[in-house]
């Protein structure tokens, strides 16, 4: 899934201040092993969003859960990631990348626990939500800490196995879901799928203090504080309403929170146009959307990021409407996995020609996909689906790389990272109101106790309006001029 490309530029924020020169010194003999460690902070956090899906069913049995609690489980983790994001890149400047990048390690193992041993519905969301956190705090530390320890020479290199990571963790996290789920490791069922972290962890941390080097912005920007509480209030107050209120038919608690959301995210905006005016350092730089054209490739980003939500509703297909149990649904994506991974290496050669239309070009294929997806689950006919999957995730592959650089190249390159962080920024968003908007349609249509036939309708009207949405990205990323 897209989150290959997208945590490629999750860090870029942190860029914006000055990194330590690593061409300066002579480069650390032991660099690529250090790589593998910061690799494994990297891999963690994409592998918990996309290890979730084919467990839900499972999580929900055993807690004794109502349906949406599973929209919770994803959109809290990722809410608290896009929200804490810019955040945890800041906190490696001011205070150390390695300190901060172990500390992030342990807090998502407590976290881990937390959630693998959770004895209700309620505890499992708190431990996601402070999963979510601490990813977001340790993630961003190893791309920085790759731009200090690396040489121009070998820094290709490095990156291109950084973004490898965040494939291996879209294919293989929900195939290792569906493996872990019905194998049931020492009777742990679900519950494996957090405290299979901890072995990692353990092994990660004691090489993290012994290999890593300190390094931190020789400037470091000021910490926005305020303006990172007030985006996470508004946040959340946006998106566990849309998740909670269809279920709860909309009690008080769900409506002020909703209603209070704008005016909370408007007062963020407006806090960080006096920052800026100030000339102190906001969290998110207003002048930066002034620019032409910006709005209107982070409006495409946004409404791109709709299939977050196709792998929750896919999942639930595979399960409640086909009758296969969490290992078939994991390997019932790869698919669409396999197609994000060679997606990318066509992106290259089709930009060649189609230019600036490339994230369109590929918007297009997914959309197409969708279509035959929901044909296919309208028809009740399901040996098909891998075609249509492989098609959505190459045009996944190739429209998000094509997407990133647009935006970026509509600023100067001085403001690059911020543009980079507003891309972050912006499909972290998606991914938690987008589980929100779709999983409830899908919801609505096929509640608790539905027939298979009717989750099958819920599945199929889910991915065409996904593919609505995508059909929309692809027209506000249309544009005249090559990148």
């Amino acid at each position: 899934m897209n989150i290959q490309a997208r945590q490629v530029v999750e860090s870029a924020p942190l860029m914006t201040a000055s990194i330590r020169a690593a061409g300066t010194a002579a480069p650390d003999a032991r660099r690529w092993l250090v790589l593998v460690v910061l690799l494994t902070g990297t891999l963690l956090p994409p592998l918990d969003f996309f290890i979730v899906n084919v467990s839900l069913p499972a999580m929900r049995t055993a807690l004794q859960a109502s349906a949406d609690v599973s929209q919770l489980v994803i959109s809290v983790y990722a809410a608290a990631y896009a929200v804490t994001l810019i955040l945890g890149g800041r906190l490696g400047d001011l205070y150390g990348r390695k300190r901060v990048f172990i500390a992030g390690m342990l807090g998502f193992g407590v976290a881990s626990v937390l959630c693998g041993l959770a004895p209700s519905p309620g505890m499992l969301v708190v431990g996601r939500l402070l999963q979510g956190i601490s990813a977001a705090i340790m993630a961003p530390q190893s791309l920085a800490s790759i731009h200090a320890l690396f040489p121009a020479a070998e820094k290709n290199r490095a990156l291109s196995l950084y973004g490898a990571t965040f494939g291996l963790a879209s294919v293989g996290g929900q195939l290792l879901g569906g493996v872990l789920v019905s194998a049931s490791p020492w009777g742990l069922g679900w519950r494996s799928i957090f405290l299979i972290n901890l072995p990692i962890i353990i092994v990660a941390v004691p090489a993290a203090m012994v290999l890593l080097s300190e390094s931190r912005a020789e400037r470091s920007p000021r910490l926005d504080v305020p303006g990172a509480l007030l985006l996470a209030v508004g946040l959340l107050a946006l998106v566990v309403p849309l998740i909670e209120g269809q279920e709860r038919h909309w009690p008080w608690w769900c409506t002020v929170p909703l209603v209070l959301s704008l005016p909370t995210l408007s007062l963020f905006w407006q806090y960080e146009k006096a920052q800026e005016r100030a000339g102190r350092t906001p969290l998110v730089r207003p002048s930066l959307l002034a620019v032409r054209g910006l709005q209107r490739t982070l409006a495409s980003t946004f409404f791109f990021y709709a299939l977050a939500a196709f792998f929750l509703v896919f999942a639930v297909y595979e399960q409640a409407g086909l009758g296969h149990d969490a290992l078939a649904a994991g390997l019932a994506i790869l698919p669409l996995g396999v197609g994000f991974l060679l997606g990318p290496l066509c992106s290259a050669y089709i930009a060649r020609r189609l230019g600036s239309r490339t994230a369109s070009f590929g918007m297009v294929l997914e959309v197409l996909g969708l279509v035959l997806v929901a044909t296919l689950a309208f028809a009740g006919e399901s040996s098909w689906l891998a075609l249509p999957l492989f098609l959505t995730g190459v045009g996944q592959g190739i429209a998000l790389p094509a997407l990133v650089r647009m935006n970026v190249d509509h600023v100067e390159t001085r403001w690059a990272g911020l543009a980079s962080g507003l891309v972050s920024a912006t499909l972290q968003i998606s991914a938690a109101v987008s589980v929100a908007v779709f999983g409830g349609l899908f919801v609505a249509i096929a509640p608790d106790g539905a027939s298979a036939h009717d989750v099958r309708l819920a599945f199929a009207v889910a991915s065409l309006a996904i593919g609505a949405s995508l059909a929309l990205a692809a027209r506000l990323s249309w544009k005249r001029q090559n990148i």
